[in-house]
């Protein structure tokens, strides 16, 4: 049989606790494990939090203000996750939050929130992606990408002669069908 010292002993045991330490803390964070791309983002939005927290602390902001954008951060998370979840992919397209009261940041002629559809398409810039109430409800929106853009106008252009009054106007809730992007394992 082998013979541990007593140090040898009190090593090992430290080791063990600390492994068990550190899988019961995997276990409580509770996400799953996403890949590089997504981990950024949310490594992004953790930070972003961190900034509010501490400008809070040193009393540079309202609690309004520091409620408001906490609340917009775990939108922007939850929004983020799921998206992910859906697709499968580690892709998170550019995200906008907005409350009601902010739609006029992100848009020229705002859409009401009572007309807004999933998937659909406002001023060939935005996809609405759904709301989320996280203290209070956010509307959000996916940007779209130049290309996504441009295949929008085209198809506005190619629609305009044949629909009477112009077609493909403004604030339009018309979906694009392009394949989301996959990155290799």
């Amino acid at each position: 049989m082998c013979s541990l010292s007593g140090s040898a002993r009190f090593v090992l045991s430290t080791i063990f606790v600390l492994m068990l330490g550190g899988f019961a803390a995997a276990q409580r964070q509770g996400e799953p494990q996403f890949g590089p791309v997504v981990s950024a983002y949310l490594g992004y939005l953790n930070n972003e939090q961190e900034v509010v927290d501490d400008r809070a602390s040193r009393r540079e902001i309202t609690s309004a203000y520091y409620r408001r954008n906490s609340n917009r951060i775990q939108a922007l998370k939850e929004m983020a996750v799921k998206l992910v979840r859906q697709s499968g992919n580690d892709y998170v397209p550019e995200l906008e939050a907005v409350a009601p009261d902010e739609f006029r940041t992100i848009f020229e002629r705002p859409p009401q929130p009572t007309t807004l559809r999933i998937n659909g398409v406002f001023s060939n810039k935005f996809r609405f992606l759904g709301a989320v109430h996280s203290g209070e409800t956010f509307y959000v929106f996916a940007r779209l990408d130049p290309y996504e853009q441009a295949d929008l106008m085209q198809r506005a252009a190619k629609s305009a002669p044949a629909t009477p009054g112009g077609g493909g106007a403004p604030g339009s809730s018309e979906a694009s069908t392009r394949a989301r992007r996959v990155t290799p394992k």
